[in-house]
């Protein structure tokens, strides 16, 4: 029997993925966490052979605990269970160190058989995904610009991008204003653009956001 912990910050996805994995003969729900803190502590206690986890998670973000948990336990496959495209997130996951990348779009049987490939110590990735990881290999010049920013500045990309302001962004990620102004200006300054609303205007034209193109 495969022990699986999900780390989700929403009830209703946790419960819904336990009754998927109730309808499988081989798969089981050993532990669960709604938050980063939550799930660092109760790896110390619960025993699972694959972790399922959300990449935006309160408190310490998804990337942030792909490297954590990834240190401290590194035999420990990690499977990202995402809203977000995988343009803009999977590359970033698997550097941090997951070793699948699926979105919440997909349908059940997609998520029961990549949680059995990775817990196997397979790799779940798509041919975009691929195909993207193809691309960029030893190419670095050729990166997009977002692709340059840190993860950090990735999470303040998206929220200014979204429409909050330095303050809601400080709040939401534990950061001083001054702190997510500088985050800003790098943000400004690797990607050689002049202000939010050119920001915006990028994210559109390479669907990293949800705004209408």
């Amino acid at each position: 029997m495969t022990r699986v912990f999900l780390a989700d910050d929403h009830s209703i996805i946790r419960d819904g993925l336990k009754q998927i994995l109730a309808d499988t003969d081989d798969l089981v729900v050993s532990g669960e966490a709604a938050n980063g803190n939550e799930l660092l502590a109760r790896l110390q206690t619960v025993e699972c052979d694959i972790l399922v986890l959300d990449i935006s998670m309160p408190g310490k973000n998804g990337l942030e605990l792909i490297k954590l948990v990834h240190r401290d336990y590194p035999h420990l496959p990690i499977l990202i269970l995402s809203m977000h495209h995988e343009d803009q997130y999977a590359m970033r996951a698997f550097r941090a160190g997951a070793a699948g990348y699926i979105t919440k779009e997909n349908d059940a049987d997609l998520l029961v058989a990549a949680i059995r490939k990775v817990a196997a110590g397979g790799v779940q990735i798509s041919a975009h995904v691929a195909e993207l990881m193809a691309r960029r290999i030893g190419s670095h010049s050729e990166a997009l610009p977002h692709t340059l920013l840190s993860n950090r500045e990735y999470q303040v990309f998206e929220m200014l991008v979204a429409g909050l302001g330095p303050s809601e962004i400080g709040a939401a990620l534990s950061l001083s204003v001054k702190t997510v102004s500088t985050h800003k200006s790098r943000i400004l300054q690797k990607m050689g653009l002049a202000s939010t609303p050119d920001l915006v205007r990028y994210a559109i034209a390479h669907e990293l956001t949800n705004l209408p193109g």
